[in-house]
């Protein structure tokens, strides 16, 4: 019983976060209260954050017996690979406009729009990924000691992603066309693929392509 409550905290969590993103959503309250739109996405990030805390709460405060503990070179591999996982968070930030992210140019410009105004940017590890975020996030995920609760929050928490990424795409290809569907094809969504990547090159041509829907 207390697995599956964690699963339906997951699953809340989950459909709200996903549905307060929509771009209906964003929508629904443009038309009623514009007002409200320059703090929108500010409101979502507070909110994602504080309603993550009880689900967290649940997983970290429910007992459970160990499923697997990596000890040793495993360890030091596993919490080597989290570190690595950190910095990459990091990096990549820099190829976000994180004021765009955050919402704190919307509210500083007082702007009543639903769409983003972040260009199409493409980091280092964006050349091997779509979502490099959503990657480092599973690398710490699954990097960890695992119990039930956590094993069962790693599975919600891919699951999220892979979904997620899906509804996330559908959003980029409205707002950067051609340039977009080409990375699409060219470069894996979660998981990097040797043979599959795109070269300095070809990242920059497509940063600088035109807009074609």
């Amino acid at each position: 019983m207390k697995l599956l409550t964690i699963v339906c905290a997951w699953l809340v969590y989950g459909a709200v976060h996903s549905l307060l993103a929509s771009t209906a959503a964003k929508a629904w309250v443009a038309r009623r209260r514009p007002d409200l739109m320059p703090i929108y996405r500010l409101a979502f990030n507070a909110f994602a954050t504080i309603a993550l805390l009880p689900v967290l709460w649940l997983v970290y405060g429910t007992e459970s017996d160990w499923l697997w503990r990596l000890t040793g070179a495993w360890a030091w591999l596993s919490n080597g690979l989290a570190l690595a996982a950190v910095a990459g968070f990091a990096v990549t930030a820099r190829a976000y406009d994180m004021d765009e992210f955050l919402g704190l140019r919307q509210l500083r410009q007082n702007d009543r729009g639903t769409d983003d105004r972040e260009g199409f940017t493409l980091s280092y590890l964006h050349r091997f990924v779509r979502h490099p975020w959503y990657f480092l996030g599973l690398v710490l995920v699954w990097t960890r000691d695992m119990n039930g609760p956590l094993l069962v929050s790693a599975v919600a928490i891919t699951l999220y992603f892979i979904i997620g990424s899906r509804f996330e795409e559908r959003k980029l290809v409205a707002l950067h066309g051609d340039a977009y569907r080409k990375y699409l094809a060219k470069v894996p969504g979660l998981l990097p693929l040797p043979w599959r990547h795109l070269t300095r090159a070809e990242a920059d041509e497509l940063v600088q392509r035109p807009r074609h829907r």
